[in-house]
Formats: C-alpha cells, structure tokens, sequence
C-alpha cells in the first residue's frame, strides 16, 4: 500500500510538472485554462474536448491546457456541478412551473418539462462557466508569470555566474 502511495505521487508530480512546462506565454497559457474551464462546465459529455481546443484556438491558447482543463468535470464532479447549474439557472430564471407527476406524462408535457430544465441547466452553467473561467484563468495566469518571472531570474543568474568566470 506504501508503495502505491509513492508510486501515485511520483505519477501526479511528474503530470503537474508537464503542466508546468507547457510552452506559450503565461498569457496563452492562462487563456487555454480558461477555455477548459470553461467548456468543462457545460453537460456536453464526450464534445468538452473538442469544444475547449476549438475555443482555444479562438482565444490563441494552449490546447493541452484546455484539454486538461475540461476535467474540472468528470464522473465525480458531474452531479454537484450539474446541480449546482441547475440551481443557478433557477435563481436566475426562477423555480420550473408546472412539474408533473411521471404517470401523467405525455409526449408534449414531456417535452415542455424537457425544455424548463434544459434552459435551466444551460443558463447556469453559462453563468458558472463565465464565472469560473475568469476567476481560474486569472489565478492561473498569476501563477504561470510568478513561475516564469523566477524561471527567467534563475537562467539570468546561471549565465551571469557563467559568464563571470
């Protein structure tokens, strides 16, 4: 079992160095985060990917950022993120109307419950993804400059020190 835990963390410091090492400017980087982020909040399962590169692309970001970013949803985050939606959605657009009893449901009763949810659903996750989006790039772009800054601070001094002697 120690071994395991070892072996688990080399696995996950080994993955948050990779991230780290993405090329692109703090900027870029920070713009592919936010793109992740940003699709990984919509319930478009299996098109977050393709969505978040394609929005990436738009937004001059790294792809491999936005790619991981979307995991800020996956098959433990869904419900209460997706909930979480919802309940925007309804402090948003207020409390679904009319819900009906499953034995009393027809193909049109079905569809308008459909559409009271789906809008729901949709409008809070664009509010959670706006917001999110910005609040994690922003944080992320901190931190992609703070570590470029020293990155840069350490290379000048090594070739100082090189060029000195």
């Amino acid at each position: 079992m120690r071994r395991l835990v070892q072996i688990s963390r080399r696995r996950i410091r080994r993955s948050i160095r990779w991230l780290w090492a993405q090329e692109g400017t703090p900027g870029q980087r920070a713009r592919g985060v936010a793109a992740g982020v940003f699709c990984g909040c919509y319930p478009f399962f299996g098109l977050q990917i393709i969505l978040s590169v394609g929005l990436a692309s738009a937004l001059r970001g790294n792809h491999f950022l936005a790619a991981a970013a979307t995991l800020i949803s996956n098959p433990f985050t869904y419900l209460p993120l997706y909930w979480f939606n919802f309940q925007v959605g309804c402090w948003i657009l207020g409390p679904p109307r009319n819900i009906i009893n499953i034995a009393s449901l027809t193909p049109d009763t079905a569809w308008e419950q459909g559409w009271s949810f789906s809008s729901r659903l949709l409008l809070g996750s664009s509010a959670v993804a706006l917001v999110s989006a910005i609040a994690i790039s922003t944080f992320a772009f901190k931190l992609f400059k703070s570590k470029s800054s020293t990155a840069t601070l350490k290379s000048n001094s090594s070739v100082r020190m090189r060029t000195t002697r």
